[in-house]
């Protein structure tokens, strides 16, 4: 649309909703995402659930709103004077015709993001058990040798060497390296607590401290990465986090296995004081001292009792001459009773075993074993002749039905050519060869006719 200084036509005169629909359309085709840091001010909450605020910095300020189903997602509760960061788009709300950012999600800025970083950290962090009470390791009774994993040119290591020297100067330091704030700082220190539990057995180390002096939020950040966590708790060496200040607390302090509320406290937590040791030392060496003098005393006292207790050799000697006599004798007692003792035994063995000879056993059982044979027989001969009997009985029942007796008495039996007996008619044909057997031999024939009809009972045999 080009702007003329004659007088404008009806065709260019549009009305206000299209100037601001036109409006609208050209911000939010070239401004369809930006992102804005600023803060919160006059922020409005109404019924509806949607969020109005402006936006304001040193020199300007834009209405922004947030809708109900963008700031659902919003895990902190906006007020006035906070810092945050906006992304949206820009448009125009075309009733009043009021430039303003419609934001899709917000941000706390600053330290504010960060401690919110922290918090959902620490709970998902604690969720898992990295900083349940009952895995964290006991601090050694007996420190040598500390490992500390913090700045070479920071006050940390000037302050744990100095403490350690006031102390307890024969304990043994060894520094690892690495930076304590900014990207690199977290891979450093995670790879030098990995080479100390390396090389721990290797170098007998027997704590570490890890730790870095004071400063803001987003200096003592590296302490507060989860990759710094799960190296501390993961570790197998006794892990001491001294980060920032006794009112500084990071998630380095909340995995290690003690917290120093400063890097000096955590020298003085593993170190004893060298005046107290040598103080103990020295009331040890009275005690021991006592306890020495009152051993000797009871020694000298128990080898005078020993030497009056001593007897001579030759003393003693007889003394076993007449134990010796007096223990042979009993010995010879003792061997005669027993003799005696065992001579009764024998004689009354030897009496009982007579009565109880097998002589007069084999002879009764050598009269029972002859009437028992004298039975046998008997009753073998009355059984055998009792078979003979009934044998005989069944020979005459068996001459009784015997084909061989009746033709003795004039029959006999024809047999056809398969040796079937014919036993009627039917069974034959005319020219049929027949066998018929008689009682002293047998007859060949051929059939030349049949009779029908019963043969009458006057036949003669």
């Amino acid at each position: 649309m080009s702007y003329s200084p004659s007088a404008p036509t009806p065709r260019d005169v549009i009305s206000v909703t299209s100037l601001n629909r036109m409006a609208r359309s050209l911000l939010e085709n070239h401004f369809g995402n930006v992102t804005v840091e600023g803060e919160i001010s006059n922020l409005s909450t109404p019924g509806s659930g949607h969020w109005y605020f402006t936006l304001k910095d040193e020199g300007s300020q834009i209405r922004c709103a947030m809708f109900r189903n963008s700031n659902m997602s919003v895990r902190f509760r906006p007020r006035d004077g906070m810092q945050i960061i906006v992304r949206g788009r820009l448009s125009i709300y075309e009733g009043r015709g009021d430039y303003q950012l419609i934001a899709s999600s917000l941000e706390e800025a600053g330290d504010g993001a960060l401690r919110r970083r922290f918090e959902m950290l620490k709970q998902k962090l604690s969720e898992e058990g990295l900083f349940a009470s009952e895995r964290k390791r006991a601090m050694p009774e007996h420190v040598r040798h500390i490992g500390v994993v913090t700045s070479a040119t920071g006050a940390v290591i000037r302050d744990i060497v100095s403490v350690l020297g006031r102390r307890f100067p024969a304990i043994k330091i060894t520094l690892l390296p690495v930076p304590v704030q900014g990207v690199e700082a977290i891979p450093a220190i995670v790879k030098a607590i990995a080479l100390a539990n390396k090389r721990a057995n290797e170098l007998a180390i027997d704590v570490l401290i890890v730790g870095r002096g004071g400063g803001s939020l987003e200096d003592l950040q590296a302490f507060n990465e989860e990759a710094v966590a799960r190296a501390i708790f993961e570790s197998q060496l006794p892990i001491v986090s001294a980060v920032g200040h006794e009112t500084d607390f990071t998630i380095a302090d909340l995995v290690a296995d003690l917290r120093a509320p400063t890097p000096s406290a955590a020298a003085e937590l593993l170190s004893p004081d060298q005046d107290e040791m040598l103080s103990l030392f020295e009331g040890y060496q009275q005690l021991f001292s006592k306890i020495i003098k009152e051993r000797l005393q009871r020694s000298s006292q128990q080898l005078l009792w020993l030497l009056k207790q001593l007897k001579h050799p030759g003393r003693r000697l007889q003394e076993h001459a007449q134990t010796l006599d007096m223990l042979e004798g009993r010995m010879i007692r003792a061997t005669r009773q027993h003799l005696s003792g065992a001579s009764r035994d024998v004689l009354e063995l030897q009496r009982r075993l007579q009565t109880r000879s097998p002589v007069h056993t084999l002879r009764q059982q050598g009269d029972h074993l002859e009437a028992t044979l004298q039975r046998l027989h008997r009753g073998a001969l009355q059984r055998l002749a009792s078979q003979k009997a009934q044998l005989a009985q069944l020979a005459r029942s068996l001459d009784g039905v015997s084909p061989l007796n009746t033709l003795q008495r004039g029959y006999s039996i024809s047999f056809d050519a398969k040796g079937h007996v014919v036993r009627d008619l039917q069974s034959v044909q005319v020219g049929d060869s027949l066998t018929t057997r008689l009682a002293d031999g047998s007859i060949s024939s051929v059939v030349t006719g049949q009779t029908p009809g019963k043969i009458g009972s006057g036949i003669n045999e």
